[in-house]
C-alpha cells in the first residue's frame, strides 16, 4: 500500500509535532488573554454569579443618593462615570425616568467610578460631590447627565477632553443650582471629596465592578438578557426586577 501523506503539512513543510506545538502555544495564549480581559478592572475581588454583594459595600452613610427609600426599602445602587456615553444613554432610557417613578419607594445610591478612558470623569465626580457638600448633589447630577453633550462630547461626537470648556460648564451648572462657586471649586479640590470617590473606586472594585454603568438591585447586580434589542426592553426587564423585589 503507498503511504498516505497529509496534505496540510506536504504543502507547507511542517511537521505534526510542530502544528501540535502551535496549537497548544495558541490556546495558552487563548486562555492568559482572557484571565488578563477579566481582570482589566483594577483587581478588584469578582464575585461569584449570582452571589449578592454586601450592602456596607454598595453604600457608604456618606454615600450621594438621589432618592430616599426609607429603612427596609429597595436599595438600587448604580457606579457611574459621568463622561461614558452608555451611562448617558442609561440615563436617558433608564434611570432617570426610574428615578421619578419610584421615588419614595426605593433608595437609589449613586457611586463614583470614573474611567481613565474618558478625562472629564473625575472632575465631574468632584463636581457633583462638591455639590453635595453644599446639599446640591442631585441638581449636579442632572445638570451633568442632562447637558452631557455640551461639555462631555467633542463637535464629532467623540468624547472630549477639553478641561477648560469643562471646567467652564460646571461653573455654568454651579451659578445655575445656587452654589457658593469659591466653595464649590475649593470643595473640588478637597481632600474629602477626592478621599470620597477613591473609596466608590475601591468598593467598585471590590462588588466586581469593570466598567459603567454597573447597577445592582438589593445587591444583585442587574444584567439584561440577551433578547433585550432597545433601551425600552433593558428598561422593562430593570423595572420587572425592582418589582419582584418591592413585592417581597
Amino acid at each position: 500500500m503507498p503511504k498516505t501523506t497529509n496534505p496540510v503539512t506536504q504543502k507547507s513543510g511542517l511537521s505534526v509535532n510542530i502544528i501540535l506545538t502551535l496549537i497548544v502555544v495558541l490556546i495558552a495564549v487563548v486562555v492568559i488573554g482572557g484571565v488578563l480581559w477579566i481582570n482589566r478592572g483594577g483587581g478588584g475581588t469578582q464575585q461569584q454569579p449570582g452571589a449578592a454583594v454586601p450592602a456596607e459595600v454598595l453604600r457608604k452613610p456618606d454615600s450621594s443618593v438621589l432618592t430616599e427609600g426609607g429603612e427596609g426599602k429597595v436599595v438600587v445602587s448604580e457606579f457611574l462615570d459621568y463622561q461614558c456615553p452608555a451611562c448617558w444613554q442609561y440615563y436617558n432610557g433608564i434611570t432617570k425616568q426610574v428615578e421619578k417613578d419610584y421615588a419614595g419607594r426605593i433608595t437609589f445610591v449613586a457611586r463614583n467610578f470614573p474611567l481613565d478612558m474618558h478625562p472629564l470623569a473625575r472632575p465631574a465626580a468632584q463636581a457633583a460631590e462638591a455639590a453635595g457638600m453644599q446639599g446640591k448633589f442631585n441638581e449636579m447630577y442632572h445638570a451633568l447627565y442632562d447637558n452631557y453633550q455640551g461639555w462631555a462630547a467633542s463637535p464629532n461626537g467623540e468624547v472630549s477632553s477639553d478641561q477648560q470648556k469643562a471646567a467652564a460648564a460646571f461653573d455654568e451648572f454651579a451659578r445655575q443650582i445656587g452654589l457658593d462657586l469659591d466653595r464649590f471649586h475649593q470643595d473640588m479640590k478637597s481632600p474629602q471629596v477626592n478621599a470620597k470617590i477613591d473609596r466608590d473606586v475601591k468598593d467598585g472594585e471590590a462588588a466586581g465592578v469593570s466598567g459603567t454603568p454597573t447597577l445592582f438591585i438589593n445587591g444583585q447586580q442587574f444584567s439584561p438578557s440577551g433578547n433585550a434589542k432597545t433601551y425600552q426592553e433593558v428598561a422593562d426587564q430593570f423595572r420587572a426586577q425592582i418589582d419582584r423585589e418591592l413585592a417581597k
